[in-house]
C-alpha cells in the first residue's frame, strides 16, 4: 500500500512524514524545502503476531508494510506548473490514497503561506489544484472518444460517461464525490484520476487538542464536516507529538509518553487503520516455528486468492485452506487443543477470509 502525503507548504506535513518514517526528509519553515517526493516504509503494528510467536516459539515476525511517499508542497497554479506542481501532481497519481495534512494550530513562529489558518480554505485550494488537472486529463480522453465514435457507435455510453465525470469536476466537485456500480468503478481506475483517490484528511493540531481528539477546536469539527461530506476518514495528529514519539528508544517509553498525555495509540497508529478501513483492507496471519507474518489482502478476498498473495503455486493448486480465528487459537493455545474443540476449519476455494483468521494453506502444484 502506497499513500501520497500532501498539503500546502508549513503544515507540518513533513515533519509528520519524517516522523513516522524516520526517513528524515528535509523539514524548514519556507515553501519547497521537500524538492523530490521522499520515501519511507513502516511496518504495521499487529500486536497478534507477538502472540503466535510465543506459542510457535518462532524465530523472528515479519509485518505488513505501508509505504508513504511525502510529495511536496502543493500551491495555487500547482496544475500549471506552479512550485514545480506539474511534477508534484504526476507523483500523487502513484499512490493508492491520498494522506492531506491540514493546518489546525494557530503559531506566529510558523508561516502560513496564505497568512492565516483555514483548513477549509487550505483543501478547496488543493482539491481545486487536483481537480483542474484532472480536467485536463478528461478532455484529451473525452476528445479521443468522440473521434472514436464516428467508427464505433457503441462509444456513446461511454463518451455519456465521461462527459457526466466533467460536469461534476466543473462544478468544482472531487469525482470520488459520485457514485459508482462496480463496473463504472472499474473504468474510473483506468483513467487514474487524481480526485477518484480515496483521502484521509490529517487534522494537524496543537498538543493540548490532542486530549479530546480535537473536539474543541472548531477547525478540526469543520474538517470533519467536510470529510463526512466525500465520505473520507478524518485523523486527529500532533506532528510535533508524533516527532518527540519517534525520538524514544523503546516501546514501553512510547507506551509512557502516551499515558502521560492521556492517549491510549500514536498518530501513526489511528493513521494506519483508517488507511485499512478507507481502503477495504485485512490481515491474515501465518505461524510457523520459521516465522510468523501478516500479509495484506482485500476485504472479500477468497482462500486461493489470498494464498497466492504468499506464492502464486498456492493459488494455482489451492486444495484447501486450515483455519481458525486467531482469538480462538489464543484461548486454546495450541492448534491440536483448538482442533479438539473443533474450531479449526477445512474451508474451500469459495471461503471468503476474514481479519484475523489463521491459515495453513493445503496446495498441489
Amino acid at each position: 500500500m502506497k499513500l501520497g502525503i500532501v498539503g500546502l507548504p508549513n503544515v507540518g506535513k513533513s515533519t509528520l512524514f519524517n516522523a513516522i518514517t524516520h526517513a528524515g526528509a528535509e523539514s524548514a519553515n519556507y515553501p519547497f524545502c521537500t524538492i523530490d517526493p521522499n520515501i519511507g516504509v513502516v511496518s504495521v503494528p499487529d500486536e497478534r503476531l507477538n502472540k503466535l510467536q510465543e506459542l510457535y516459539d518462532s524465530k523472528k515476525i515479519v509485518t505488513t508494510a505501508i509505504e508513504f511517499c511525502d510529495i511536496a508542497g502543493l500551491v495555487k497554479g500547482a496544475s500549471k506548473g506552479e512550485g514545480l506542481g506539474n511534477k508534484f501532481l504526476s507523483n500523487i497519481r502513484e499512490v493508492d490514497a491520498i494522506v492531506h495534512v491540514v493546518r489546525c494550530f494557530k503559531d506566529e513562529n510558523v508561516v502560513h503561506v496564505d497568512g492565516s489558518v483555514d483548513p477549509l480554505r487550505d483543501i478547496e485550494t488543493i482539491n481545486l489544484e487536483l481537480i483542474f488537472s484532472d480536467i485536463e486529463i478528461l478532455e484529451r480522453r473525452i476528445n479521443k472518444t468522440r473521434k472514436s465514435l464516428k467508427a464505433d457507435k457503441s462509444l456513446a455510453h461511454e463518451l455519456e460517461f465521461l462527459e457526466s465525470i466533467m460536469t461534476t469536476l466543473e462544478d468544482n466537485k472531487c469525482v470520488r464525490t459520485m457514485s459508482f456500480d462496480e463496473e463504472q468503478t472499474a473504468f474510473v481506475n483506468t483513467l487514474n484520476l487524481l480526485t477518484s483517490k480515496p483521502v484521509i484528511y490529517v487534522a494537524n493540531v496543537a498538543d493540548d487538542d490532542l486530549a479530546d481528539n480535537g473536539e474543541s477546536n472548531e477547525n478540526v469539527q469543520a474538517v470533519r464536516e467536510f470529510a463526512s461530506s466525500e465520505c473520507s476518514e478524518v485523523v486527529v495528529i500532533s506532528a510535533q507529538i508524533e516527532a518527540e514519539i519517534s525520538e524514544l528508544d523503546s516501546q514501553e517509553e512510547k507506551n509512557e509518553f502516551l499515558e502521560s498525555l492521556g492517549l491510549e495509540e500514536s498518530g501513526l497508529d489511528k493513521l494506519i487503520k483508517s488507511s485499512y478501513a478507507l481502503l477495504g483492507l485485512i490481515s491474515f496471519l501465518t505461524a510457523g516455528p520459521q516465522e510468523v507474518r501478516a500479509w495484506t489482502i482485500k476485504l472479500g478476498t477468497k482462500a486461493p486468492q489470498a494464498g497466492g498473495k504468499i506464492h502464486s503455486d498456492i493459488e494455482r493448486g489451492f486444495i484447501r485452506a486450515e483455519t481458525i480465528a486467531f482469538e480462538d487459537l489464543v484461548e486454546h493455545g495450541t492448534m491440536a487443543n483448538a482442533k479438539e474443540k473443533g474450531l479449526v476449519r477445512l474451508e474451500g476455494k469459495e471461503y471468503i477470509v476474514k481479519d484475523g483468521d489463521v491459515i495453513l494453506f493445503r496446495f498441489n502444484v
